[in-house]
């Protein structure tokens, strides 16, 4: 990586480090965004697809023709009608422990042998309203032949188990194992005390502001098909369109993208409702649109989470890690999704050892098919459960012990004079230090005034705790992102880039690297990043490395501009180009100077007269435009600590988080405002997930919570007031010296409530409850420990 970091500006307006609002907010406000069911096209059709009622069963025939005679009803599709489009499926190559390969599954966008799960798409209705395309789905026949049904990846792997395909043999798509057996067994053979716990990590549904929805479109003459849909990044989202399932070379085919409200890893990938759509465009020669409801989205979006563990730590006699060991079982949901297995193998294994000096891992998980809805990558999609599996054996261990948790993180935690550090899993940590946050959030978090809250508790009649989260997540996984500046006749600045916007707020940070690298005014910036036609690089928006890889991307492509800049400066000053420096003002506008002298020329100056130059010479740049792809930087660690505070009514099992405290060190922080927004959003899924939400199944595998009146997330109400310190130190793997932070909270959150809850219910000699801790699970506990 080039030894490029961004200018020493610190007073700017509207620099890195100051907190600029949201350049996005006054449009959103005002309800002038353009998400995808915003759009209308003309002559569009609507469509709304047929899904199996059943979670198990051979499909003995479709019958559509009463859907056909349904006034408004264009046209019905099953599976046979898709048959020339490819399948969706899994594209990590993992293997199993023996080396071979993943079982993978080539899933159908409209299945025609069998259902396998509530919501299995099964046919699509086009009408020209969407009122007759629901009229013409409830009037498609379904004969399908009901099996029994498995929902738990445990239950799934018993050898009486249904089985969801022949080709799988015990609903095992893989077996996955990272470490050494041998040194870990070891390890714990010589342990002077070993914990163990039985931990469930919860599903969830994803629940985003905006349900899916897309348009599909088809040019005969270019034969080119266009998709306006929600997603997390265009260029990869083509990608998978193109070349797994339409079979058509990328050029052929364009997605766009506008205002996305919410996607948290569930938007990422391609759906099977896309290739209806594009096939029924080009059958129909019309645009046709989907927009999905709301128990649609619960039905059919890719869950999260949803792993049975068995989690170990290993202390030596003065209580420092030997060795951490999981033992899980992922559910994969009906199908396996574009990303399915990761959260439970390789986010498990490299987030395991959070921020603790583990000289030993190893993560054993067998991945099992079941019926219920595929799972997926949801906001830190394994890296918030690693931690959290730590932080409940460590408070364990320390409870078994007669220790001090604090002591025992203290003890475990990596030194600041060990980087850089090369953990068991194969990650390098760069920069840190892990006790310095944990002594910092200890002291915002008034420790030791923690007493005398209790006892106002105990007073009222409820039950309060406190838990402490530290984490450390592996994040930005490297991949190259394109960083392109373009200088526009109406004196703008466009910056295009292959990460996408789906509510983090990309523009201001961006523009805030921008503004501070190249000098251009922080409001002539625009920002274009849904539009694949535009793109020849992008990994999209996932796993907290928007501003690692864009803002490199940008400060990469800044550094062309000023180069070329320079050229064009020289012929207009009438000097050698290497006479011309590149400065800012004090006001942070970029200007070119003869060195030496006080004649310059303003960066958009420079600009504008090189697009009119007359007769320039040939060596002159014809613009300052460049295109710029950044090849990758090595991942980031952003770290911290949580602490929580809740209070327990014991008569009813209520659980109410009271007070909240992160200290946490992502690095150098662009945007202050927007990464504390962050912070708070991923604070608050993980109360949800901690103490609300929660995925249930019937034994048919029908899904009992499927709607808002069953699935309880978290209100404003619910949460208390946050307190957000940061602790920065800065990255060293990338030129901003960013770590992320999109993630984090989720990260920090999930241990700090779930241990303020056991510590609360400590009481009564209870030592754990899993997630989520909802009124009923507490007072469950409550009263069986009773007696």
């Amino acid at each position: 990586m080039p030894d490029i970091t961004l200018p020493d500006v610190t007073r700017l307006k509207f620099g890195v480090g100051q907190p600029v609002p949201r350049n996005e907010d006054p449009t959103l406000l005002q309800g002038q965004g353009r998400y995808t069911d915003d759009l209308a096209l003309p002559g569009q059709l609507w469509c709304v697809i047929v899904r199996s009622p059943y979670a198990h069963g051979i499909i003995k025939g479709i019958d559509t023709a009463a859907a056909k005679e349904v006034p408004g009803v264009v046209a019905v599709f099953t599976g046979a009608d898709l048959a020339e489009y490819g399948p969706l499926r899994c594209v990590l190559p993992l293997k199993n422990r023996d080396g071979s390969p993943l079982i993978n599954i080539l899933r159908p966008s409209l299945v025609t042998d069998k259902v396998r799960f509530v919501g299995d798409p099964v046919a699509c209705v086009v009408a020209e309203s969407k009122e007759a395309a629901k009229d013409g789905a409830e009037a498609v026949y379904l004969d399908i032949d009901i099996l029994p049904a498995v929902t738990d990846a445990s239950a799934a792997a018993a050898p009486d188990a249904p089985q969801l395909y022949d080709h799988i043999p015990g609903n095992q798509v893989l077996d996955f194992h990272f470490g050494d057996a041998e040194k870990v067994a070891a390890a714990f053979a010589a342990a002077a005390h070993v914990t163990k716990l039985s931990i469930r990590n919860n599903r969830i549904v994803v629940c985003a502001m905006e349900p899916r929805s897309a348009i599909g479109e088809y040019d005969p003459e270019s034969g080119r098909y266009t998709l306006h849909v929600g997603s997390q990044g265009v260029f990869g989202l083509r990608g998978q369109m193109a070349n797994d399932i339409l079979k058509v070379p990328t050029d052929k085919v364009r997605i766009l993208t506008g205002n996305v409200g919410g996607s948290f890893g569930m938007k990422a990938s391609a759906y099977p409702e896309y290739t209806c759509l594009l096939h029924a465009a080009k059958v129909l020669g019309r645009p046709v649109k989907w927009t999905d409801e709301r128990t649609g989205s619960f039905l059919s979006d890719q869950h999260g989470r949803d792993h049975e563990v068995e989690a170990e730590l290993a202390l030596d006699a003065e209580g420092k890690a030997l060795a951490v060991r999981l033992t899980s079982y992922a559910n994969m949901g009906g199908y396996l999704a574009t990303v399915g297995p990761l959260m439970g193998t390789g986010n498990f294994s490299k987030n395991i050892q959070s921020n603790y000096a583990t000289p030993l891992i190893e993560v054993s998980t067998k991945c099992l098919v079941t019926n219920t809805t595929p799972v997926s990558a949801y906001r830190g999609a394994g890296r918030p459960e690693g931690n959290y599996f730590f932080e409940r054996l460590l408070e364990q261990a320390a409870k078994e012990t007669g220790r001090s948790a604090i002591e025992l993180r203290r003890i475990n935690h990596i030194k600041p004079e060990a980087f850089p550090f090369s953990a068991p899993s194969g990650s390098v940590y760069d920069s840190g230090d892990f006790t310095g946050v944990l002594e910092a959030a200890l002291d915002a978090a008034d420790w030791d005034g923690f007493e005398a809250r209790k006892a106002e508790s105990k007073a009222a009649g409820k039950l309060r705790g406190r838990g402490i989260g530290n984490f450390l997540e592996c994040t930005a996984p490297p991949m190259k992102e394109q960083g392109e500046i373009r200088f526009n006749e109406d004196g703008t600045v466009t910056i295009i880039t292959g990460t996408l916007d789906y509510g983090q707020g990309h523009w201001t940070p961006f523009a805030q690297v921008l503004h501070q690298t190249l000098g251009v005014p922080f409001e002539s910036i625009r920002l274009v990043q849904g539009d694949s036609d535009l793109l020849i690089a992008g990994g999209g928006t996932g796993g907290s490395k928007s501003l690692m890889a864009s803002g490199a991307a940008i400060i990469e492509a800044a550094q062309l501009v000023i180069e070329k800049g320079k050229l064009a400066a020289a012929h207009m000053l009438e000097a050698a180009p290497a006479d011309i420096e590149f400065t800012r003002d004090a006001d942070g506008t970029g200007r070119f100077t003869i060195a030496g002298t006080d004649r310059s020329m303003s960066i958009m100056e420079v600009a504008a007269r090189i697009r009119t130059a007359n007769n320039p010479p040939p060596e002159l740049p014809e613009s300052l435009d460049v295109r710029h792809v950044f090849d990758q930087a090595p991942m980031a660690y952003p770290n911290g600590c949580h602490i929580c505070e809740v209070e327990i009514e014991p008569e009813t099992g209520l659980t109410h988080v009271v007070r909240y405290t992160s200290v946490n060190d992502f690095g150098v922080i662009v945007n202050p405002l927007l990464v504390e927004g962050q912070a708070h959003g991923g604070i608050v899924q993980g109360i949800g997930q901690a103490i609300y939400e929660h995925v249930a199944y019937s034994e048919e595998g029908q899904l009992l919570s499927g709607s808002y009146q069953d699935y309880a997330l978290p209100r404003a109400s619910d949460v208390p007031s946050f307190g957000f310190l940061s602790r920065p130190d800065p990255c060293k793997t990338n030129p901003i010296g960013a770590k992320g932070c999109g993630e984090a909270g989720c990260a920090g959150s999930l241990p700090a409530v779930m241990n303020a809850i056991v510590d609360a219910l400590s009481e009564y000699g209870i030592s754990h409850i899993d997630m989520p801790a909802t009124p009923e699970r507490v007072w469950r506990a409550i009263q069986e420990a009773r007696g």
